[in-house]
């Protein structure tokens, strides 16, 4: 089970980087998009528990 773990962790490395070489304007959008998500995230978590303070 351990070494289909570590199989899988290196295919999905490899992938990530050949996503990275071959369209490195689309990664860019992709790692800004996620960003953007979890900040948002970040916000809505604020405001809910400032929300519950007040």
């Amino acid at each position: 089970m351990a070494q289909a773990k570590k199989i899988g962790m290196v295919l999905l490395l490899i992938f990530v980087l050949y996503s990275i070489i071959t369209s490195p304007a689309r990664s860019a959008e992709l790692v800004q998009l996620g960003f953007e998500g979890i900040s948002n995230a970040a916000k809505a978590v604020g405001t809910f528990m400032t929300g519950l303070i007040k």
